[in-house]
Protein backbone atom coordinates (compact mmCIF):
# COMPACT_ATOMS: atom_id res chain seq x y z
CA UNK A 1 0.00 0.00 0.00
CA UNK A 2 3.00 2.46 0.37
CA UNK A 3 3.42 2.36 -3.26
CA UNK A 4 -0.36 2.98 -3.98
CA UNK A 5 -0.10 6.05 -1.49
CA UNK A 6 3.20 7.52 -3.33
CA UNK A 7 1.42 7.43 -6.20
CA UNK A 8 -1.84 9.18 -4.82
CA UNK A 9 0.80 11.56 -3.24
CA UNK A 10 2.66 12.02 -6.45
CA UNK A 11 -0.20 12.90 -8.36
CA UNK A 12 -1.97 15.40 -5.73
CA UNK A 13 1.45 16.90 -5.66
CA UNK A 14 1.46 17.63 -9.49
CA UNK A 15 -2.06 18.83 -9.28
CA UNK A 16 -1.42 21.30 -6.70
CA UNK A 17 1.48 22.08 -8.27
CA UNK A 18 -0.35 22.69 -11.39
CA UNK A 19 -3.26 24.63 -9.75
CA UNK A 20 -1.04 27.29 -7.72
CA UNK A 21 1.58 27.96 -11.20
CA UNK A 22 -2.03 28.63 -12.79
CA UNK A 23 -3.76 30.47 -10.46
CA UNK A 24 -0.38 32.76 -10.57
CA UNK A 25 -0.20 33.22 -13.52
CA UNK A 26 -3.62 33.29 -14.94
CA UNK A 27 -5.17 30.92 -17.58
CA UNK A 28 -4.20 31.69 -21.39
CA UNK A 29 -5.96 30.85 -24.86
CA UNK A 30 -9.25 30.05 -22.33
CA UNK A 31 -10.94 29.45 -25.79
CA UNK A 32 -8.74 26.50 -26.18
CA UNK A 33 -8.87 25.24 -23.07
CA UNK A 34 -12.66 25.50 -22.26
CA UNK A 35 -13.05 23.68 -25.62
CA UNK A 36 -10.71 20.73 -24.76
CA UNK A 37 -12.29 21.03 -20.95
CA UNK A 38 -15.65 20.39 -22.44
CA UNK A 39 -14.37 17.29 -24.40
CA UNK A 40 -12.90 16.02 -21.22
CA UNK A 41 -16.26 16.30 -19.46
CA UNK A 42 -17.95 14.60 -21.70
CA UNK A 43 -15.36 11.75 -22.31
CA UNK A 44 -15.51 11.27 -18.45
CA UNK A 45 -19.21 11.48 -18.59
CA UNK A 46 -19.80 8.34 -20.90
CA UNK A 47 -16.69 6.44 -18.95
CA UNK A 48 -17.28 3.00 -19.24
CA UNK A 49 -19.52 1.98 -16.21
CA UNK A 50 -20.87 -1.26 -14.47
CA UNK A 51 -18.90 -3.32 -11.67
CA UNK A 52 -15.54 -3.97 -13.43
CA UNK A 53 -12.35 -2.98 -12.00
CA UNK A 54 -10.95 -1.41 -15.09
CA UNK A 55 -12.68 1.25 -16.26
CA UNK A 56 -12.09 3.34 -19.48
CA UNK A 57 -12.96 6.84 -20.47
CA UNK A 58 -11.39 6.66 -24.35
CA UNK A 59 -13.08 10.03 -25.02
CA UNK A 60 -11.92 11.59 -22.54
CA UNK A 61 -8.11 9.95 -22.45
CA UNK A 62 -7.85 11.46 -25.98
CA UNK A 63 -9.22 14.80 -25.44
CA UNK A 64 -6.54 14.94 -22.50
CA UNK A 65 -3.68 13.67 -25.21
CA UNK A 66 -4.59 16.20 -27.74
CA UNK A 67 -4.30 19.37 -25.16
CA UNK A 68 -1.16 18.00 -23.54
CA UNK A 69 0.27 17.72 -27.26
CA UNK A 70 -1.51 20.93 -29.10
CA UNK A 71 0.82 22.91 -30.62
CA UNK A 72 -0.57 25.93 -32.93
CA UNK A 73 -4.35 26.40 -33.08
CA UNK A 74 -5.22 26.70 -36.93
CA UNK A 75 -1.85 28.09 -37.14
CA UNK A 76 -1.62 30.46 -34.38
CA UNK A 77 0.49 29.51 -31.50
CA UNK A 78 -1.10 28.56 -28.13
CA UNK A 79 0.72 29.98 -24.92
CA UNK A 80 -0.56 27.81 -22.42
CA UNK A 81 1.83 25.42 -20.77
CA UNK A 82 2.21 21.74 -18.99
CA UNK A 83 0.22 23.42 -15.88
CA UNK A 84 -2.13 24.61 -17.49
CA UNK A 85 -3.08 21.27 -19.30
CA UNK A 86 -2.83 19.45 -15.83
CA UNK A 87 -5.06 21.63 -14.45
CA UNK A 88 -7.47 21.68 -17.28
CA UNK A 89 -7.55 18.25 -17.64
CA UNK A 90 -7.96 17.91 -13.96
CA UNK A 91 -11.16 20.18 -13.81
CA UNK A 92 -12.58 18.64 -16.16
CA UNK A 93 -12.27 14.96 -15.11
CA UNK A 94 -13.52 16.04 -11.71
CA UNK A 95 -16.20 17.94 -12.87
CA UNK A 96 -17.34 14.55 -15.25
CA UNK A 97 -16.70 12.46 -12.74
CA UNK A 98 -19.53 13.96 -10.35
CA UNK A 99 -22.23 10.82 -11.55
CA UNK A 100 -19.84 8.22 -10.88
CA UNK A 101 -18.65 9.53 -7.10
CA UNK A 102 -21.85 9.66 -6.49
CA UNK A 103 -22.92 6.16 -7.56
CA UNK A 104 -20.10 4.89 -6.39
CA UNK A 105 -19.33 2.84 -9.43
CA UNK A 106 -15.86 3.49 -9.94
CA UNK A 107 -12.38 3.74 -8.26
CA UNK A 108 -12.12 7.33 -8.82
CA UNK A 109 -8.65 8.33 -7.27
CA UNK A 110 -7.04 5.86 -9.12
CA UNK A 111 -8.00 6.84 -12.13
CA UNK A 112 -7.97 10.94 -11.51
CA UNK A 113 -3.97 10.04 -10.23
CA UNK A 114 -3.21 8.44 -13.83
CA UNK A 115 -4.77 10.46 -15.61
CA UNK A 116 -3.37 13.49 -13.88
CA UNK A 117 0.29 11.96 -14.09
CA UNK A 118 0.11 10.55 -17.73
CA UNK A 119 -1.40 13.83 -19.18
CA UNK A 120 1.63 15.84 -17.13
CA UNK A 121 4.32 13.09 -18.36
CA UNK A 122 3.02 14.04 -21.83
CA UNK A 123 2.96 17.71 -21.53
CA UNK A 124 5.91 18.14 -19.53
CA UNK A 125 7.87 16.61 -22.47
CA UNK A 126 6.48 18.64 -25.29
CA UNK A 127 4.65 21.96 -23.99
CA UNK A 128 8.34 23.66 -22.55
CA UNK A 129 9.84 22.66 -25.69
CA UNK A 130 7.27 23.90 -27.67
CA UNK A 131 6.80 26.91 -26.06
CA UNK A 132 10.90 27.81 -26.48
CA UNK A 133 10.42 27.11 -30.36
CA UNK A 134 12.39 23.83 -29.97
CA UNK A 135 9.73 22.50 -32.69
CA UNK A 136 9.42 25.90 -35.01
CA UNK A 137 11.28 23.82 -37.77
CA UNK A 138 9.92 20.63 -37.39
CA UNK A 139 7.21 20.27 -40.15
CA UNK A 140 5.34 17.61 -42.09
CA UNK A 141 5.38 13.67 -40.70
CA UNK A 142 8.64 14.35 -38.83
CA UNK A 143 6.27 16.67 -36.55
CA UNK A 144 3.79 13.76 -37.14
CA UNK A 145 6.46 11.43 -35.35
CA UNK A 146 7.50 13.50 -32.72
CA UNK A 147 3.94 13.07 -31.70
CA UNK A 148 3.46 9.33 -32.11
CA UNK A 149 6.51 9.00 -30.05
CA UNK A 150 5.48 11.23 -27.40
CA UNK A 151 2.28 8.83 -27.27
CA UNK A 152 3.74 5.70 -27.21
CA UNK A 153 6.02 6.71 -24.45
CA UNK A 154 3.45 7.99 -22.76
CA UNK A 155 0.59 4.57 -23.39
CA UNK A 156 3.77 2.72 -21.62
CA UNK A 157 4.00 5.09 -18.73
CA UNK A 158 0.52 4.48 -18.31
CA UNK A 159 0.54 0.70 -18.65
CA UNK A 160 3.36 0.55 -16.06
CA UNK A 161 1.41 2.69 -13.56
CA UNK A 162 -2.27 0.98 -14.16
CA UNK A 163 -0.03 -2.55 -13.76
CA UNK A 164 1.59 -1.21 -10.54
CA UNK A 165 -2.21 0.14 -9.32
CA UNK A 166 -3.48 -3.09 -10.08
CA UNK A 167 -1.30 -4.84 -7.85
CA UNK A 168 -1.68 -2.88 -4.52
CA UNK A 169 -5.51 -2.69 -5.00
CA UNK A 170 -6.20 -6.76 -6.01
CA UNK A 171 -2.16 -8.29 -4.87
CA UNK A 172 -2.41 -9.69 -8.40
CA UNK A 173 1.35 -10.63 -9.74
CA UNK A 174 2.87 -7.36 -11.43
CA UNK A 175 4.23 -9.02 -14.97
CA UNK A 176 0.68 -10.31 -14.83
CA UNK A 177 -0.95 -6.99 -14.40
CA UNK A 178 1.62 -5.49 -17.04
CA UNK A 179 1.35 -7.99 -19.67
CA UNK A 180 -2.99 -7.41 -19.79
CA UNK A 181 -2.33 -3.22 -19.79
CA UNK A 182 0.00 -3.77 -22.71
CA UNK A 183 -2.34 -6.08 -24.28
CA UNK A 184 -4.95 -3.24 -24.20
CA UNK A 185 -2.36 -1.24 -25.92
CA UNK A 186 -3.20 -3.06 -29.35
CA UNK A 187 -6.64 -2.84 -29.09
CA UNK A 188 -8.28 0.41 -27.91
CA UNK A 189 -5.42 1.42 -26.45
CA UNK A 190 -4.05 2.30 -29.96
CA UNK A 191 -7.07 3.74 -31.00
CA UNK A 192 -7.45 6.39 -28.38
CA UNK A 193 -3.54 7.38 -28.41
CA UNK A 194 -4.14 7.44 -32.49
CA UNK A 195 -7.13 9.99 -32.19
CA UNK A 196 -5.50 11.87 -29.50
CA UNK A 197 -2.40 13.08 -32.11
CA UNK A 198 -4.72 13.17 -34.87
CA UNK A 199 -6.72 15.67 -32.95
CA UNK A 200 -3.61 18.02 -31.71
CA UNK A 201 -2.83 17.72 -35.62
CA UNK A 202 -6.42 18.76 -37.26
CA UNK A 203 -6.76 21.60 -34.71
CA UNK A 204 -3.25 23.47 -35.39
CA UNK A 205 -4.44 23.18 -39.32
CA UNK A 206 -7.89 23.82 -39.10
CA UNK A 207 -8.63 25.22 -35.19
CA UNK A 208 -11.14 23.66 -32.86
CA UNK A 209 -14.00 22.57 -35.01
CA UNK A 210 -11.93 19.51 -35.65
CA UNK A 211 -12.39 18.12 -32.14
CA UNK A 212 -16.24 17.21 -32.85
CA UNK A 213 -14.97 15.85 -36.07
CA UNK A 214 -12.44 13.27 -34.76
CA UNK A 215 -14.39 12.38 -31.43
CA UNK A 216 -16.95 11.05 -33.79
CA UNK A 217 -15.42 8.14 -34.49
CA UNK A 218 -13.98 6.90 -31.57
CA UNK A 219 -17.55 7.50 -29.60
CA UNK A 220 -18.94 5.13 -32.45
CA UNK A 221 -16.11 2.53 -31.24
CA UNK A 222 -17.02 2.81 -27.43
CA UNK A 223 -20.82 2.54 -28.19
CA UNK A 224 -20.28 -0.32 -30.59
CA UNK A 225 -17.97 -2.00 -27.32
CA UNK A 226 -20.71 -1.37 -24.91
CA UNK A 227 -22.93 -3.48 -27.11
CA UNK A 228 -20.48 -6.93 -27.22
CA UNK A 229 -19.78 -6.45 -24.00
CA UNK A 230 -23.42 -6.98 -22.93
CA UNK A 231 -23.54 -10.11 -25.55
CA UNK A 232 -20.52 -11.05 -24.07
CA UNK A 233 -22.35 -10.46 -20.12
CA UNK A 234 -25.25 -12.88 -21.28
CA UNK A 235 -23.26 -14.82 -22.72
CA UNK A 236 -20.71 -15.58 -19.55
CA UNK A 237 -24.14 -15.66 -17.47
CA UNK A 238 -25.31 -18.67 -19.67
CA UNK A 239 -22.49 -20.95 -18.65
CA UNK A 240 -23.04 -19.89 -15.07
CA UNK A 241 -26.47 -21.15 -15.56
CA UNK A 242 -25.26 -24.11 -17.48
CA UNK A 243 -22.79 -24.73 -14.33
CA UNK A 244 -25.67 -24.84 -11.92
CA UNK A 245 -27.54 -27.60 -13.85
CA UNK A 246 -25.59 -30.19 -11.86
CA UNK A 247 -26.79 -28.19 -8.49
CA UNK A 248 -30.10 -28.22 -9.52
CA UNK A 249 -29.90 -31.99 -10.86
CA UNK A 250 -28.67 -32.76 -7.20
CA UNK A 251 -25.22 -33.93 -8.51
CA UNK A 252 -22.94 -31.15 -6.76
CA UNK A 253 -23.57 -29.24 -3.95
CA UNK A 254 -24.90 -25.64 -4.16
CA UNK A 255 -22.08 -23.26 -5.07
CA UNK A 256 -19.21 -25.25 -5.62
CA UNK A 257 -18.59 -24.71 -9.08
CA UNK A 258 -18.87 -20.86 -8.14
CA UNK A 259 -16.05 -21.91 -5.25
CA UNK A 260 -13.87 -24.05 -7.37
CA UNK A 261 -13.97 -21.24 -10.31
CA UNK A 262 -13.25 -18.23 -7.76
CA UNK A 263 -10.49 -19.90 -6.53
CA UNK A 264 -9.29 -21.67 -9.96
CA UNK A 265 -8.98 -17.36 -11.24
CA UNK A 266 -7.07 -16.37 -8.08
CA UNK A 267 -4.61 -19.20 -8.72
CA UNK A 268 -4.53 -18.76 -12.56
CA UNK A 269 -3.46 -15.06 -11.73
CA UNK A 270 -1.16 -15.87 -8.84
CA UNK A 271 0.78 -18.12 -11.85
CA UNK A 272 0.67 -15.42 -14.14
CA UNK A 273 -2.13 -16.11 -16.48
CA UNK A 274 -4.56 -13.58 -18.22
CA UNK A 275 -6.83 -12.42 -20.55
CA UNK A 276 -8.42 -15.34 -22.58
CA UNK A 277 -6.36 -17.57 -20.58
CA UNK A 278 -8.08 -16.77 -17.68
CA UNK A 279 -11.40 -16.68 -19.61
CA UNK A 280 -10.59 -20.21 -20.63
CA UNK A 281 -9.88 -21.26 -17.08
CA UNK A 282 -12.86 -19.85 -14.98
CA UNK A 283 -15.76 -21.50 -17.61
CA UNK A 284 -13.44 -24.61 -17.53
CA UNK A 285 -14.16 -24.57 -13.90
CA UNK A 286 -17.59 -23.60 -13.75
CA UNK A 287 -18.73 -26.21 -16.46
CA UNK A 288 -15.94 -29.18 -14.63
CA UNK A 289 -18.72 -31.51 -13.31
CA UNK A 290 -21.23 -31.03 -15.98
CA UNK A 291 -20.19 -34.73 -16.93
CA UNK A 292 -21.97 -35.89 -13.84
CA UNK A 293 -25.60 -35.38 -15.79
CA UNK A 294 -24.67 -37.96 -17.91
CA UNK A 295 -24.38 -40.59 -15.22
CA UNK A 296 -26.91 -43.36 -14.22
CA UNK A 297 -26.02 -43.28 -10.95
CA UNK A 298 -25.09 -39.92 -9.14
CA UNK A 299 -21.08 -39.71 -7.42
CA UNK A 300 -22.34 -39.44 -3.87
CA UNK A 301 -22.05 -35.37 -2.89
CA UNK A 302 -20.91 -34.74 -6.38
CA UNK A 303 -17.27 -35.87 -4.96
CA UNK A 304 -15.39 -37.17 -7.89
CA UNK A 305 -11.37 -36.34 -6.73
CA UNK A 306 -11.98 -39.74 -4.00
CA UNK A 307 -13.11 -41.66 -7.08
CA UNK A 308 -11.08 -44.18 -9.39
CA UNK A 309 -8.33 -42.86 -12.02
CA UNK A 310 -10.65 -44.60 -15.07
CA UNK A 311 -14.39 -43.65 -13.35
CA UNK A 312 -12.76 -39.58 -13.23
CA UNK A 313 -11.60 -39.66 -16.91
CA UNK A 314 -14.95 -41.14 -18.26
CA UNK A 315 -16.60 -38.29 -16.48
CA UNK A 316 -14.47 -35.94 -17.62
CA UNK A 317 -14.90 -36.86 -21.45
CA UNK A 318 -18.54 -37.28 -20.90
CA UNK A 319 -18.68 -33.68 -19.38
CA UNK A 320 -15.83 -32.18 -22.57
CA UNK A 321 -18.87 -33.83 -24.78
CA UNK A 322 -21.38 -31.86 -23.02
CA UNK A 323 -19.31 -28.74 -23.74
CA UNK A 324 -18.53 -29.20 -26.97
CA UNK A 325 -22.68 -29.50 -27.64
CA UNK A 326 -23.35 -26.16 -26.13
CA UNK A 327 -21.27 -23.99 -28.27
CA UNK A 328 -18.53 -23.12 -25.88
CA UNK A 329 -15.43 -22.52 -26.66
CA UNK A 330 -13.21 -25.32 -28.06
CA UNK A 331 -10.21 -25.08 -25.50
CA UNK A 332 -12.86 -25.23 -22.19
CA UNK A 333 -13.93 -28.55 -23.23
CA UNK A 334 -10.46 -29.51 -23.76
CA UNK A 335 -9.61 -28.14 -20.18
CA UNK A 336 -12.93 -30.01 -19.17
CA UNK A 337 -12.02 -33.18 -20.89
CA UNK A 338 -8.28 -33.13 -19.77
CA UNK A 339 -8.88 -32.59 -15.59
CA UNK A 340 -8.45 -36.44 -15.01
CA UNK A 341 -5.27 -37.41 -17.26
CA UNK A 342 -2.04 -37.67 -15.65
CA UNK A 343 -0.56 -34.35 -14.33
CA UNK A 344 2.39 -34.42 -16.54
CA UNK A 345 0.16 -34.31 -19.68
CA UNK A 346 -2.49 -31.52 -18.67
CA UNK A 347 -2.56 -28.21 -19.66
CA UNK A 348 -1.76 -25.35 -16.90
CA UNK A 349 -5.87 -24.79 -16.51
CA UNK A 350 -6.59 -28.60 -16.21
CA UNK A 351 -4.08 -28.56 -13.49
CA UNK A 352 -5.43 -25.78 -11.55
CA UNK A 353 -8.93 -26.86 -11.94
CA UNK A 354 -8.03 -30.65 -10.83
CA UNK A 355 -6.25 -29.12 -7.25
CA UNK A 356 -8.92 -26.75 -6.99
CA UNK A 357 -12.10 -29.14 -7.16
CA UNK A 358 -9.83 -31.88 -4.13
CA UNK A 359 -9.50 -28.68 -2.13
CA UNK A 360 -12.95 -27.60 -1.98
CA UNK A 361 -14.24 -31.07 -2.09
CA UNK A 362 -12.31 -31.97 0.91
CA UNK A 363 -12.71 -28.95 3.24
CA UNK A 364 -16.82 -28.45 2.59
CA UNK A 365 -18.54 -27.64 6.02
CA UNK A 366 -14.54 -28.06 7.16
CA UNK A 367 -13.09 -26.14 9.99
CA UNK A 368 -9.48 -24.65 10.14
CA UNK A 369 -7.65 -27.44 10.73
CA UNK A 370 -9.65 -29.55 8.31
CA UNK A 371 -8.64 -27.04 5.56
CA UNK A 372 -5.16 -27.42 6.56
CA UNK A 373 -5.10 -30.89 6.68
CA UNK A 374 -6.82 -31.02 3.25
CA UNK A 375 -3.90 -28.67 1.49
CA UNK A 376 -1.13 -30.99 3.31
CA UNK A 377 -3.66 -34.03 1.38
CA UNK A 378 -2.68 -32.08 -1.94
CA UNK A 379 0.97 -31.31 -1.07
CA UNK A 380 1.80 -35.49 -0.37
CA UNK A 381 -0.31 -36.11 -3.80
CA UNK A 382 1.88 -33.89 -5.92
CA UNK A 383 4.45 -37.04 -6.67
CA UNK A 384 1.70 -37.51 -9.42
CA UNK A 385 -2.19 -36.34 -8.68
CA UNK A 386 -0.90 -32.36 -8.53
CA UNK A 387 1.13 -30.27 -9.98
CA UNK A 388 3.26 -28.66 -6.67
CA UNK A 389 3.51 -25.09 -8.65
CA UNK A 390 -0.24 -25.02 -8.54
CA UNK A 391 -0.24 -26.61 -4.84
CA UNK A 392 1.71 -23.96 -4.07
CA UNK A 393 -0.09 -21.15 -5.88
CA UNK A 394 -3.57 -22.13 -3.94
CA UNK A 395 -1.88 -21.95 -0.28
CA UNK A 396 -0.72 -18.37 -0.99
CA UNK A 397 -4.13 -17.56 -2.08
CA UNK A 398 -5.99 -19.41 0.31
CA UNK A 399 -3.24 -17.21 2.60
CA UNK A 400 -4.92 -14.17 1.65
CA UNK A 401 -8.66 -14.95 1.18
CA UNK A 402 -9.92 -11.37 -0.53
CA UNK A 403 -7.93 -12.66 -3.33
CA UNK A 404 -10.26 -14.87 -4.62
CA UNK A 405 -13.36 -13.59 -2.70
CA UNK A 406 -13.71 -10.52 -4.69
CA UNK A 407 -13.18 -12.66 -7.65
CA UNK A 408 -16.22 -14.37 -7.85
CA UNK A 409 -17.41 -15.39 -10.82
CA UNK A 410 -20.25 -13.06 -12.82
CA UNK A 411 -23.46 -14.46 -12.07
CA UNK A 412 -23.90 -15.36 -8.67
CA UNK A 413 -24.95 -11.69 -7.70
CA UNK A 414 -21.23 -10.87 -6.86
CA UNK A 415 -18.90 -7.96 -8.05
CA UNK A 416 -17.05 -9.22 -10.49
CA UNK A 417 -12.96 -7.85 -10.71
CA UNK A 418 -11.63 -10.68 -12.38
CA UNK A 419 -8.89 -10.03 -15.24
CA UNK A 420 -10.51 -12.08 -17.45
CA UNK A 421 -13.03 -9.26 -18.66
CA UNK A 422 -15.28 -9.36 -21.40
CA UNK A 423 -13.53 -6.40 -23.01
CA UNK A 424 -9.76 -6.70 -22.56
CA UNK A 425 -8.95 -3.69 -24.83
CA UNK A 426 -9.94 -1.31 -22.27
CA UNK A 427 -7.32 -1.73 -20.24
CA UNK A 428 -4.81 0.70 -20.95
CA UNK A 429 -6.59 4.10 -20.43
CA UNK A 430 -8.79 4.26 -18.09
Amino acid sequence: MSLLRLVHGAAALAAAGSLGVTLWTGLGERGVALAFGALIAVGELTRWGGAQVRQAAPLGTAGSLSYALLGPDAGRPTPHGAAQVVTVVLAAALLGAVPHIWSGRTATPDHLARRVLTVGFAAVCFQPLYNKGAFASWSGSAYALLLITLLTLTALCDAVLAAALARCRTGWPFAACLREQLRGLLGIGFAVSATGGVMALAVAVVGLWALPVFCLPLLLTQLSVRRYAAVRATYRQTIASLARATEIAGCTPAGHARRVAALSLAVGRDLGLTGHELTVLEHAALMHDIGQLSLVDPVPAGATAGLPPEEQRRIALLGGAVVRQTGVDAAVAVVVERQADPCGEQPLAARIVRAVNAYEERTRDAGPEDALRALEELRLGTAGDYAPDVVESLARVLAQPRLWREGSPAGAGERRTALSDPVPGWVTHG
